[in-house]
């Protein structure tokens, strides 16, 4: 609270009031005290039987005539008689209004001891605002103007625009660390508890210093604040905070800093010690009615008491009922002011002269309110922006207001603020809908209480004091308690106002390090501020006055003052001049995306940028926004990357298309780019820009959909009349961003549905001719597509993957017509699906690269009716079959079947596929049809597997040819590696059991290289069960059977392939019947085998095995760890040195071998 701007006691020198305080009227409470909201006496406590003794101490008046007649006044009723009592509470009012301080604290000071504590006294010695003013002012000051406490010191606790050291709120220049700032940061609630006693104002000393130590270390460490209670001991390293004792007081340890707190605020009586005291009196001696007279006292003093009690809570209460009434004819007065002005604002009044000229409401009607303020007028031309009709009122309000003389240069200065304010507007096309999406990425916020204070700049001297009146109550009791934000209102009004350059220049500088590091709500304050400032002064000393700040701080320590920088620069975009628009503030963001290391500023940066691009009209800007696309493109942060796709590329994009070169320049460039890495990328295509090239085309897809809907030949046929039929919901793919939706960027949902109705018409029905915009895309842009699709690696699933998004959000966004008439017969065109079409022996036809798959996962699946169902599974079935009977590399087909497979919806589509393969006449499709089911499998419900994939898979196995039942076996493994269901696991175990027992397949060395393989990559992860009983015994009779194999070359493959599916298998918990049964015996056959074929491998292979014995005899130990490390069994430098060096020369690949050092986690 500031000193000096309430009086917390009644001011009356009337000798009136003065009589009625003698007669015993009731007690007053003043305006200011209601104005405060000071909590109401629920009762008056007691007066003592002799006041006149209380008032008669021995101590200089500081009236002109000795002894006030107030004073006398009581002195008198004091002395008359004891029928008329007046209220400790009047005399301790009447002592306060003539600066009797000292008496007024003797009286406090003995209620306070006797437990009948007035709360007039307590309010009033419990704030230290009210000391802070000139001591030993006479009264007499009062009737020369001065005021009731005389005139103010300046003190360090107020916080008014001329007296804070606004130096301490920024983190320039020294900062005060004394006393004033301590005092400064005290809360309000905590001034209130604070007493005032002389022993308090003394220096601290020494004891209570260690004292106050001991506690505040204590709360750290109770708060869990134990680097700040580290740091805290390391500063007071002469006292140990761990013994109460070494405080040096003779005193019990106190309550904790919390209780201490809690109870500062209760005052309790002091306890004294009574006893009873017995004298030798005479009965006889005393009066007769001695024994009756004190009670009949002690009955008319409660029964005083509780009259006065009633007469002050009668009083309150008519008090409240006057003030219920008064505000509820303010709340109808402003009600009928609200629904005038809106009426007023309703109507367009023709002129200035010619509107009403009423007595609008005091407040409403002085403001320049940025929330009314509108963006396009839809009636006339959209690129013109006009001010709200507030400002219509303005020189009608002046007219009626009588307000006291204003200063000449503040009077001007109004004056010219009231003049309607123009914009550079730029020479854009922009639909209104793009503009209002484009600006709401400014982040204003205008819709809460503080908001809306910001969003209001007054125009006169009258509205400036009914703003302070508004803001201060709010200032006082928050500005140091990071409340900070509360300044905002009155910076900026004097800011707007003040005549002196130099002072806007400071207070526009407090603003900006109002707060050391601001939140999100605070920077959105500052930056409405920032907005309602330039509207208010124009471009002209926006660009002088503001900028300036913004380029001081585009270095600063803290991210969040760099923060404020980047989006202040995009808010600010429409009120700059466009000189600055397209050189300062654009080379400023460039300099802060090209160094800032922060994600949050980037990212804000590239957002502003995009609003940059909304307003540039510079043509020559064209080649320095393209290169800043690139170069958010390419920041390694993801933030960055998805504010470009959101904010700058659309924006950027809607500039091109006026300009006319998004189709003749920014397309072309990334087409070029992406055709230039792929012939860099022969040796190893760099995927990542790859993919920052391809998804800013795929950015740029509604933008180009607009060029073509707005350069047909039926753009001008294109009005809203009639009923509009609506857009179905799947139209178009869900934009990632307001401005890529084709609907924000034509201008409305409505104008969009009526351009779709023409463009399938004109499709369907007219053709083409003369819509040179659509040519482009089909003479020149899709066949650079395909050609750029031809030379991918289709081994690259991501590059698949990204092309195969790209051509599906084109075709849904140009359209199902436009896909079918033209898109579709180019790749058709290419993908003549023949034999002929497929060069077998350099595997490099058409149906072997990766237009296959994004032909079949990019075009055929965007649209998912009937036919088009039939047409991707047609065309999958032909490709299977082509690439079949040519002996051509499956990579193509592969890729298709993964990309699909991804989604469950098109899992019954592939088995229809491979369903044809598997009843194929010829064996090369069906063994391609059973290689694609392990494909398919991952991610397929076990219900779909039980009834559709395991009967084809039974039928292949059912088949003659023995290269397409070795050819099921990586699906059964694979089912053994997903499915759950015991009777499924069964039927697969018992069709590989026939494979490995039936006698027709001893011979069959690619069925056991097959079945070896298989068991290697799915014996991890299957069920234990299934790895227990079939895959290790199976595996034991292998490498037994290996053994005896005379022909070398087929030994050493089955050796391979045992190694690495017994490394893969070793990671498992194996059990020690199983270890000692299958596990070792099999390992040991394998060492037979690489002793003779390759000693590098039996190195490891003697570790492996030492390894199992050990376990084998350390039972326990061997469960407890379940596992097989072979680095842990290396024992002795012998055996670790043979190890290194025989790893080295391993042919074996390095996947398997890496499970060899792996435990079971």
């Amino acid at each position: 609270m500031a000193a000096g701007t309430v009086n917390p006691f009644n001011v009356s020198d009337s000798e009136e009031e003065a009589e009625q305080r003698q007669d015993g009227a009731d007690t007053e409470r003043s305006p200011s005290d209601e104005a405060q909201g000071h909590r109401l006496v629920p009762f008056s406590p007691p007066a003592y039987s002799e006041p006149a003794a209380l008032l008669s101490s021995n101590r200089t008046s500081p009236s002109a005539d000795g002894i006030p007649a107030s004073a006398a006044a009581v002195a008198g009723i004091g002395g008359g008689g004891a029928e008329t009592r007046v209220s400790l509470d009047a005399i301790a009012a009447q002592l306060l209004r003539d600066q009797y301080i000292l008496t007024a604290l003797e009286l406090h000071t003995e209620l306070l001891e006797a437990g009948r504590e007035l709360p007039r006294l307590r309010d009033y010695f419990s704030n230290p605002g009210n000391f802070e003013r000139q001591s030993g002012t006479p009264p007499a000051c009062k009737e020369q103007g001065v005021g009731p406490g005389g005139p103010l010191n300046r003190a360090g606790s107020i916080s008014t625009l001329d007296s804070l050291d606004f130096a301490r709120y920024s983190d320039d220049g020294n900062r005060e660390s004394d006393e004033r700032v301590a005092e400064c940061e005290i809360p309000s609630q905590e001034r209130k508890n604070y007493k005032s006693s002389p022993e308090i104002q003394e220096p601290i000393r020494p004891l209570e210093k260690r004292a106050l130590h001991f506690l505040v270390n204590e709360y750290l460490l109770k708060n869990e604040y134990k680097l700040t209670s580290i740091t805290f001991s390391d500063e007071n390293d002469d006292q140990d905070f761990e013994l109460w004792d070494d405080v040096g007081l003779n005193i019990p340890k106190p309550p904790d800093l919390l209780q201490l707190y809690r109870n500062c605020g209760n005052s309790l009586p002091l306890h004294r010690d009574t006893v009873d005291v017995a004298v030798n009196v005479d009965p006889n001696d005393l009066p007769g009615d001695y024994f009756t007279q004190e009670p009949v006292q002690q009955t008319e003093a409660i029964q005083q008491q509780q009259e006065e009690v009633i007469q002050e809570l009668e009083y309150q209460i008519s008090l409240l009922n006057s003030e219920k009434q008064s505000l509820a004819e303010q709340i109808k007065k402003l009600q009928s002011d609200i629904q005038a002005l809106q009426r007023n604002v309703s109507s367009e009044p023709t002129s200035k002269e010619d509107s009403p000229c009423g007595k609008p409401p005091l407040d409403n009607g002085q403001y320049l309110d940025i929330r009314g303020v509108t963006e396009t007028d839809s009636s006339s031309d959209a690129n013109t922006t006009k001010t709200s009709a507030t400002t219509a009122t303005t020189d009608c309000t002046e007219s009626t207001t009588t307000a006291t003389q204003p200063h000449s240069k503040l009077k001007s200065q109004s004056q010219q603020v009231k003049t309607s304010v123009q914009f550079d507007q730029p020479n854009r096309k922009l639909s209104p809908a793009f503009h209002q999406a484009l600006l709401s990425f400014c982040r204003m916020s205008a819709d809460s209480r503080l908001g809306s204070e910001v969003s209001r700049i007054a125009d006169s001297e009258q509205s400036v004091m009914l703003m302070l009146g508004r803001c201060l109550p709010h200032i006082v009791p928050n500005v140091l308690l990071a409340k900070r934000e509360e300044l905002i209102p009155l910076i900026l009004c004097t800011a707007c106002l003040h005549p002196e350059p130099k002072e806007r220049d400071q207070l526009l500088h407090i603003l900006f390090n109002l707060i050391k590091r601001p939140d999100d709500e605070q920077r959105q304050m500052i930056l409405t501020g920032c907005v309602a400032f330039a509207r208010h002064v124009g471009p002209t000393r926006v660009e002088a006055e503001l900028l300036p700040q913004c380029w001081e701080q585009i270095n600063h320590k803290y991210p969040e003052r760099r923060l404020l920088v980047a989006e202040a620069c995009g808010a600010l975009a429409p009120y700059l001049p466009k000189e600055i628009r397209s050189s300062l503030v654009l080379s400023m963001l460039q300099q802060m995306l090209a160094e800032d290391k922060a994600d949050m500023v980037r990212e804000a940066v590239v957002k502003s940028l995009g609003i940059i691009m909304g307003f540039i009209d510079d043509p020559d800007k064209y080649s320095q926004g393209f290169e800043l696309m690139l170069l958010s493109l390419g920041d390694p942060s993801e933030r960055v990357v998805s504010a470009t796709h959101q904010v700058f590329i659309p924006a950027f994009a809607a500039w091109c298309t006026e300009l006319g070169n998004l189709q003749s320049q920014l397309i072309p460039s990334l087409l070029t780019r992406i055709e230039k890495l792929l012939k860099q990328g022969e040796y190893g295509l760099d995927e990542h820009k790859l993919h920052m090239y391809l998804s800013a085309l795929q950015s740029l897809i509604p933008s180009l959909f607009a060029v073509l809907l707005q350069n047909a030949p039926f753009t001008s046929r294109a009005k809203l009349q009639g009923d509009v039929p609506p857009i179905e919901v799947t139209r178009f793919p869900r934009p990632v961003s307001p401005l890529q939706d084709v609907a924000t960027i034509v201008g409305s949902r409505e104008q969009l549905a009526v351009l779709l109705q023409l463009y399938d018409h004109q499709l369907q029905h007219e053709g083409t001719t003369g819509w040179d915009s659509l040519l482009w895309v089909v003479n020149q842009f899709l066949p650079q597509l395909i050609e750029i699709v031809g030379r991918i690696n289709v081994s690259s699933s991501t590059c698949v993957h990204e092309f195969s998004r790209f051509f599906w959000r084109l075709c849904r966004t140009i359209g199902k017509i436009f896909t079918n008439t033209k898109v579709k017969p180019q790749f058709q065109e290419i993908l003549r699906l023949s034999e002929e079409n497929v060069d077998a022996s350099a595997g490099n036809g058409i149906l072997t690269k990766a237009t296959v798959p994004i032909y079949a996962t990019g075009v055929l699946t965007c649209y998912n009716q009937e036919e088009d169902r039939k047409l991707l599974v047609g065309f999958l079935e032909d490709v299977m079959t082509t690439l079949s009977l040519s002996h051509a590399p499956l990579d193509s087909l592969k890729a298709s079947f993964v990309e699909l497979g991804a989604n469950p919806a098109y899992h019954e589509l592939l088995l229809t596929v491979l369903w044809y393969g598997v009843v194929h006449t010829s064996a090369l499709v069906r063994c391609t049809a059973a290689r694609m089911f392990e494909l398919v499998l991952r991610g397929m419900s076990e219900a779909l597997i039980d009834k559709r994939v395991a009967p084809a898979l039974i039928t292949l196995c059912s088949g003659p040819e023995f290269s397409v039942r070795i050819s099921t076996i990586p699906a059964f493994g694979t089912i053994m590696e997903t499915v759950t269901q015991k009777e499924l696991l069964e039927r697969v175990k018992m069709q590989l059991a026939s494979f490995l027992e039936d006698p027709q397949y001893q011979d069959q060395h690619s069925l056991h290289m097959e079945i070896i393989k298989t068991f290697g990559r799915v014996g991890p992860n299957a069920e234990p069960r299934f790895r227990d009983e079939f895959v290790l015994p199976h595996l034991h009779k292998l490498a037994l059977c290996n053994n005896q194999q005379t022909v070398e070359s087929k030994r050493i493959d089955i050796a391979t392939q045992l190694f690495e599916a017994y490394s893969a298998l070793s990671c498992c918990f194996i059990s020690e019947e199983l270890m000692v049964n299958h596990f070792l015996p099999g390992l040991r056959c394998l060492r037979t085998d690489m002793e003779q074929l390759s000693p590098e491998h039996e190195v490891i292979l003697s570790s492996m095995i030492k390894e199992c014995e050990i376990k084998v005899e350390n039972k326990g130990i061997g469960e407890a760890q379940g596992s097989i490390s072979i680095a842990a069994s290396l024992v002795g430098e012998d055996a670790k040195t043979k190890f290194l060096s025989k790893m080295g020369q391993l042919t074996t690949s390095g996947a398997m071998l890496a499970n060899v050092f792996q435990r079971k986690k």
